[in-house]
């Protein structure tokens, strides 16, 4: 997504925003979830077999849609039912099951949700 898209579909986000966003991943960072529990056994509860993705959104995203917004995020996302399978890790890591090889779609699903409670 180039800047002029990411302006298309979240305005209001990318209007509290002060820096010059041209990437999503700028936005919300997915990657696939690697985790292994035979050798990582920080976050036990996230299984990749449960969630294939976690999202990390970034400290700009947490500063433009406020403490409060960022405490109530992981219930407003589980009840849209976007995700087969939701977990808010951190308040600012969220573990999902998605569609595999949508890294891309997951971070619109997520941003979208954002961008519909800034309304």
């Amino acid at each position: 997504m180039d800047r002029e898209t990411l302006l298309e579909h979240f305005p209001r986000l990318l209007s509290r925003i002060e820096d010059e966003i041209d990437e999503l991943r700028y936005l919300a960072v997915v990657d696939p979830n690697e985790y292994d529990p035979e050798i990582d056994d920080d976050f036990d509860e996230i299984n990749p077999e449960d969630y294939n993705y976690l999202v990390y959104l970034p400290e700009r995203v947490q500063q433009a849609i406020g403490e409060e917004m960022l405490a109530k995020l992981p219930e407003i996302i589980e009840a849209s039912k976007v995700f087969e399978n939701f977990l808010a890790a951190e308040e600012d890591l969220f573990a999902v099951r998605f569609a595999p090889e949508q890294e891309e779609e997951v971070a619109r699903k997520i941003l979208g949700i954002i961008e519909e409670q800034l309304a």
